[in-house]
This record gives structure tokens, C-alpha cells and sequence, in this order.
């Protein structure tokens, strides 16, 4: 664990979808640094080079990056290659966790309860998969994140053109089963043994609609934490996050979205962020808050923990 950090590079912008929000996320997370003293620097690799990564000398790096180049794995890879420690999991549970159809794979196979599911591409039988799954469903790019490229299709005649949507994005395409119920995330700080799961966060959007709007520019959503749920199920809740982050081999942080079925209040896990918002909406942040944990302090945990995560071959 680093204690002496050195010269600090927060990696933000990068060349995805989500490059407005982790220039957010980002420029928190590097005013937090500068605060507690740290010589902490902003680094965009969306503008900049890997060669001039490498000339800038960082001690360790901060990724506030999200999606694609930056939260995949991508960029973890050149960071080993590099010999830069930095924040997060490494690169096969970034890039696992970036991909929901692989994530589910995984969590089904340890038991994880996770929606029902089936992968789709273009012209493929979609009746059929509305047999299977039933309606209504959720069309996503399973590469992803910030709700981009999402329908809810409430009629088999919406199918084709939700698939059309998220075809613009990834060339696979995940059609899962809509779970009607109240929406909660779990942050998950640690590595291995040591992960621990921070109070749950409920969502209540409005409409119930937790859209790219409503998640960053409006006040309208509200957010609860910890969240009012039974003592039981909230353990239950939590123990699920940890497996799932542990089962992915996630490390430093993440947080796991949930969703508990109205009907029976059983939980289902949608998906995991390895490299999670951390702008005034974020909720990372708001669960740390909720155990004293403030959001500058929440930056220094997170940073402590950077690490190259191949093991050197000796020779």
C-alpha cells in the first residue's frame, strides 16, 4: 500500500462516451488530491499520447476514466507495460467487468442471482426471445455504461428497433429480463479478504426512469443511504456485492448494481463499474459518506491502494 505517493496523474477524459462525466469525475478527484497535499496532475489521454504518459514520470496514477480505453482494460495494459502503479482492478477483471454478457457468465456460474438473459445480433429471431424472456425487456450494449444505448421494450414491435439502438454500439447485443422492483447500488472498497461493501444506496428516479439525464444534470432523482430495507436483506444485498466483485477479481473499488423484485424482494445484480462516477452526483462518494468518510478522504483510500497487478516473471 503507498504512503508516499510522489508525483500523482488523474487520468480523466479518455475517448469514450462517457467522456463529459469523467472530466467530472476527474477534475473532483484531482482538486481533492491537491487538497490534502498531494502533487497530483491531470492527465487526458483522449488529447495525449501514451509516449507522453510515459515522459510525464508519474509515481502512480488515479483512474477517473469510465468506459471504453479507460475502465475496459486497455489502459491498464499499458500502465503494466508502462511499470505505472494505478488505482482499480487489474486488466482481465476490467475488461471482464466492462463486458455484461462475460459478467453474467461468471456470476451465474457462482451462484450470483443475476436477470435472465439472451445475447442478440442483428437479424436474429427476436420472437423467439421474447418467448424466452417475456416483455417487458431491457436491450443494452453490453460494453456500455451511463445507460447509453438502453431501451425498455414494452411491445415485441419496439424489439427490432431497440436492437438497432444498441447495435450502433456493440456488435453483440444483451436483451435482458425487465425485473420490476426498486433500484440500489452497493460500493464495494478492498481487495480480496479485505473487501467490504459501504451502506446501500436506493435510487428513485422519476418515472423510475434512471436516464443519462437524470443520473447527471437534474436534481429530480432522489437517492437514499443507507437505504430502508430489512437488516437481513441488506446483508444479503451486501454479502451478493462483495461475491460478485471478488468472483470478477475486482480490486480497490467498484460498485454493483442491484434491483429487488417488488414481488417477492429477492435481489438481482445487473452489472459492475470498476471505475465508478465520482462527480456531485456519484454514488460512491454519497455511501462513503454515510461511515464518516469524506469524499477527499474517499480519494487518498482509493489512491493508497494503486498498484502494478502482474506479478514480474524472475530471471
Amino acid at each position: 500500500m503507498i504512503t508516499n505517493f510522489g508525483k500523482v496523474g488523474v487520468l480523466y477524459g479518455g475517448r469514450s462516451a462517457e467522456r463529459d462525466i469523467s472530466i467530472m469525475s476527474g477534475t473532483g478527484v484531482l482538486e481533492a488530491l491537491k487538497s490534502r497535499g498531494i502533487d497530483a496532475h491531470g492527465f487526458d489521454p483522449g488529447q495525449r499520447t501514451l509516449a507522453e504518459l510515459a515522459a510525464e514520470k508519474f509515481d502512480c496514477v488515479f483512474i477517473a476514466l469510465h468506459g471504453r480505453y479507460g475502465e475496459d482494460g486497455s489502459l491498464q495494459g499499458a500502465l503494466e507495460q508502462l511499470g505505472i502503479p494505478y488505482t482499480g482492478s487489474g486488466v482481465m477483471a476490467s475488461s471482464v467487468g466492462m463486458d455484461k454478457i462475460t459478467t453474467k457468465i461468471i456470476w451465474l456460474s457462482k451462484g450470483i442471482p443475476t436477470p435472465r438473459y439472451a445475447t442478440v445480433t442483428p437479424g436474429d429471431d427476436l420472437e423467439k426471445i421474447v418467448a424466452e424472456l417475456g416483455l417487458p425487456l431491457i436491450v443494452k450494449p453490453p460494453l456500455e455504461g451511463s445507460t447509453i444505448g438502453i431501451t425498455k421494450v414494452e411491445k415485441a414491435e419496439e424489439f427490432e428497433a431497440a436492437v438497432a439502438l444498441a447495435a450502433g454500439f456493440d456488435e453483440v447485443i444483451l436483451a435482458e429480463e425487465f425485473v420490476t422492483g426498486r433500484e440500489f447500488t452497493v460500493a464495494v472498497l478492498g481487495t480480496g479478504k479485505d473487501a467490504r461493501a459501504l451502506p446501500i444506496v436506493e435510487i428513485v428516479a422519476p418515472q423510475g426512469n434512471y436516464d443519462y439525464q437524470n443520473k447527471y444534470f437534474t436534481d429530480d432523482t432522489q437517492y437514499h443511504c443507507p437505504a430502508d430495507l430489512p437488516a437481513d436483506l441488506t446483508a444479503e444485498i451486501q454479502k451478493h456485492a462483495v461475491d460478485a466483485y471478488r468472483a470478477l477479481g475486482c480490486e480497490g473499488w467498484a460498485r454493483v448494481d442491484v434491483l429487488v423484485r417488488e414481488s417477492d424482494m429477492r435481489p438481482f445484480l445487473l452489472e459492475v463499474n470498476t471505475s465508478p462516477g465520482m462527480t456531485g452526483h456519484s454514488l460512491v462518494p454519497m455511501a462513503a459518506r454515510a461511515v464518516g468518510l469524506s469524499y477527499e478522504d474517499l480519494c487518498v483510500e482509493i489512491l493508497r491502494s494503486a498498484r502494478c497487478k502482474m506479478v514480474k516473471a524472475q530471471g
